[in-house]
């Protein structure tokens, strides 16, 4: 039976590996598991006690609004004024998401059709390339190079990644109608300031071109960076919007709750959409979250500081055996690249030699696109104690290898 839109899909790589993981596990070895960017941080106390409280009235057991209920979409416009200084219309604005990848999905679905063109980051986030694809569109992958990759030691990218999209952009025929974009990057960790936000959208109004940004780590950052909303920008809202999740930000992934924000236009579009498509989040999850933004509203800095320990840990570690990896400014990853003894395998061999040999689960860079098969991703998923266990596990396989 032949399937429509997926049947051109590759195989999911990092299924590869967590079967491979488990089936060691199975065996009685510890892997540790630094693969999938799964959170393990906890969400907040406030959000889990209001998702039960509201969960036992059964007024919250009917379906709700597809767009999110008011109060929430007052919430997050109220967190853009304090955070960003972006005032954000909760009637015309903002509609609330299931995930980002649902919302990014579906937005794809209003934007773009067979015959469209979209540029894309190589590597990026898999649904990032894929959105655009189910949606019909073709996809043209620009190269983003991550910290320390870009040739001249500056860790930001931006100037660089700019020059490459005007390249590919000139090059691109039919033009490309859309540009996705996040920053800070998964799975590069790539981050960028406000200049090229600002370069991007004067060059999204001269060219017509719609920006799409995913700001799943728009908290997670570390050294004194502060990522820019793409909505700080005068007149972003002429040509972009922007993806904001509680995510990783307040540790809800399970929750599946993000907001389209920006060009009112587009975002009633997706709206409309949505309308035919979904009743939107359970309602006692949008309520927690709305009790969540407006009562702890410096949670992301607590998830924050967790990260950034991990983070030294691991990347101190993993200079100390000599594989250097660059600190990132950004996400809760680490992208390294494989050592050169290893870079002839490939980032899913090598990856599969990590489980074997060392028992440290990661992402294979090629499941990131083609632009990342010289990489692995580390996910900062494990405290400190387990991800000091993992550096020394990889010391003591990569020695017994080399």
């Amino acid at each position: 039976m032949e399937f429509r839109r997926i049947n051109g899909l590759p195989p999911y790589v990092f299924a590869t590996i967590n079967d491979l993981k488990l089936e060691i596990r199975r065996a009685g070895r510890d892997v540790i598991d630094l693969g999938f960017g799964n959170p393990d941080l906890p969400s907040p106390d406030v959000a889990v006690e209001k998702l039960a409280e509201a969960a036992h009235n059964p007024r919250n057991h009917r379906y709700s609004a597809s767009r999110g209920i008011p109060k929430l979409r007052q919430a997050i416009a109220n967190r853009y004024q304090h955070r960003f200084g972006v005032e954000i219309d909760p009637d015309t604005e903002v509609v609330t998401t299931i995930g980002a990848k649902e919302g990014l999905s579906h937005l794809m679905w209003v934007l773009v059709q067979p015959g469209d063109t979209a540029l894309v980051p190589s590597p990026s986030y898999p649904i990032h390339i894929y959105a655009p694809l189910f949606a019909g569109a073709d996809v043209r992958q620009v190269r983003l190079a991550g910290p320390g990759e870009s040739g001249d030691g500056a860790p930001n990218p931006g100037a660089a990644f700019f020059d490459s999209l005007m390249e590919t952009w000139e090059s691109a025929w039919p033009k490309p109608r859309v540009i996705v974009l996040s920053f800070p990057h998964n799975p590069t960790t790539a981050c960028v300031d406000l200049e090229f936000m600002e370069r991007l959208v004067r060059f999204a109004q001269e060219h017509e071109v719609v920006l799409v940004h995913d700001f799943a780590y728009a908290d997670i950052s570390f050294d004194g960076y502060v990522p820019p909303s793409i909505l700080e920008v005068p007149g972003a809202k002429d040509v972009a919007v922007e993806l904001y999740t509680m995510t990783k930000s307040f540790s809800m992934a399970g929750w599946r709750l993000g907001f389209m924000l920006g060009n009112a236009a587009i975002i009633q579009a997706l709206t409309k959409l949505k309308s035919y498509l979904d009743y939107g989040t359970f309602q006692p999850i949008q309520i927690a979250a709305t009790v969540a933004m407006n009562e702890v509203p410096d949670y992301p800095d607590h998830i924050r500081a967790c990260y950034e320990s991990r983070r030294n840990a691991l990347c101190d570690g993993l200079n100390r055996i000599g594989w250097e990896v660059a600190p990132p400014r950004g996400t809760m990853f680490v992208w390294a690249p494989i050592p050169e003894p290893y870079r002839e395998l490939g980032s899913l061999e090598f990856a599969k030699l990590l489980v074997r040999e060392c028992e440290v689960a990661t992402s294979p860079g090629t499941g990131f696109g083609p632009g990342g098969d010289d990489h692995v991703r580390f996910a900062l998923i494990e405290n400190e104690q387990r991800v000091g266990q993992a550096v020394r596990n990889l010391r003591r396989g990569l020695i017994k290898l080399g």
